[in-house]
Order: C-alpha cells, then structure tokens, then sequence
C-alpha cells in the first residue's frame, strides 16, 4: 500500500517544525503543505476542526493533530529510528520533560515578551527558575534522554531558539548566559552540529515576525 501523507504547517512555527524534524529523522516521505495562518486553507479547517490550527499531520485520509500527539504518532507507526525511549520508565520522562517545556516554559517565556516593567521582571525570573530544572535534568549529558537527539530535544528545540534570541525577544542578553546555564548552551551547541536540525529551522527574522504577531493576538485579545 502506498502511504499518503501530508503534512500541515508553517515554516515560521516551531511546533510544526518539529514535525518536519521527525519526519526527517525516520526519513519518512511526505507532502508539506504551507499555510497562512491569517487565511486558512478549507482543508485544514476541515482536518482540524476542534482547534483549527497547524500542524495537523493526514495519514491516508486520517487526521492527527497537536504536535505532541503527532510525534508519538509518528514514532508508533514507523518503528525506524525511535524518537521515544525504549524503557517504559525513560519514555514516562520523556513525556514529563516535553509537557513540562510546552506547558510551562513556553507560556511563562511568551507572557515575558508582552509584559513590560516590573511584571516583565517577574515573569523573567520565572522562566529562569524553570529553566533551572531543565539545567539539571540535562546535568552531565550531550542530549536529554540519552547519547541522541529524542523526543524531549525535538520538543525543546523551541527553547534553543528562545535562548539564543533573547535580546530580540526580552531586551537583554542577560536572561540565559551560558555562565548560567552551561549545560543547556552545550546542548544548543550539540543540537546546531546536526545537520537534519539546522535544516528544520525556520530563518530567524521570519520566525521573530511571527513570533511577535502572536504576542499582538494575546495584547488584543479581549480581557
């Protein structure tokens, strides 16, 4: 049977880079199908109609959405080069570091860009705490979860972009040095040595655009 696979996204988000990264780690071939995201496409309003948003991944006609979901996905369907430890005890961990960056880092980082003054300061000091726990979870290692890149990498490759954008983002350079955070500057270090990563990245200027068009959404939202 011949697979037919398409893959929903934006080259300016992460979440759906990481699908892209993936896909091209088991070297699995797909489709991609760019989408404007203030003109959305009928079709991905038709495969994700609960949150209308990328990346939504089709396989042979059925719909998987939330990038999270579509990497486990992906790694249970094509067994070739897990991203998922094998350990049932390593792949609970896995998880547990991959939530903890989306549900945790990334709001709190995102709530830091649009508040200014002294609620910026707080949230900044936030996101260094909990960046902390990254540090030591990564204590000692190349990569999280082993001697490769994984599931938590291909995940936290969004903090990698954030670490080394914060000037743009935050206004300053001191928020995450390397001198307090050796560890997670190595593993940046690790990450932009492979070649099938850089190649999933979306050009910093277009990703800072869109970036900065989500933090407007969230200021204009209605309180």
């Amino acid at each position: 049977m011949v697979e037919d696979l398409k893959l929903y996204g934006t080259s300016a988000c992460s979440y759906s880079l990481r699908i892209e990264l993936a896909l091209k780690l088991k070297k699995i071939p797909h489709d991609y199908i760019e989408e404007d995201l203030f003109n959305k496409s009928p079709s991905l309003l038709k495969y994700n109609p609960v949150h209308k948003k990328i990346p939504v991944l089709v396989h042979n006609e059925k719909p998987v959405a939330e990038s999270q979901v579509i990497l486990e996905y992906i790694d249970e369907t094509w067994k070739n080069n897990p991203i998922l430890p094998q350990d049932f005890y390593e792949r609970a961990m896995a998880r547990f570091w991959a939530r903890f960056i989306d549900e945790k880092i990334l709001p709190t980082a995102q709530k830091a860009i649009y508040l200014e003054g002294k609620e910026r300061e707080v949230m900044i000091e936030e996101v260094c705490e909990q960046m902390k726990l990254l540090e030591k979870e990564l204590d000692g290692k190349d990569f999280f979860g082993g001697d490769g890149i994984g599931f938590v990498n291909i995940v936290g490759n969004v903090v990698a972009f954030w670490f080394r954008m914060k000037r743009e983002l935050l206004g300053s350079d001191q928020v995450c040095t390397p001198e307090k955070f050796p560890s997670l500057s190595r593993w940046i270090g690790n990450l932009q040595e492979i070649d099938v990563v850089n190649e999933c990245m979306s050009p910093t200027e277009k990703h800072l655009a869109y970036v900065r068009s989500r933090i407007e959404d969230i200021k204009s939202a209605p309180k």
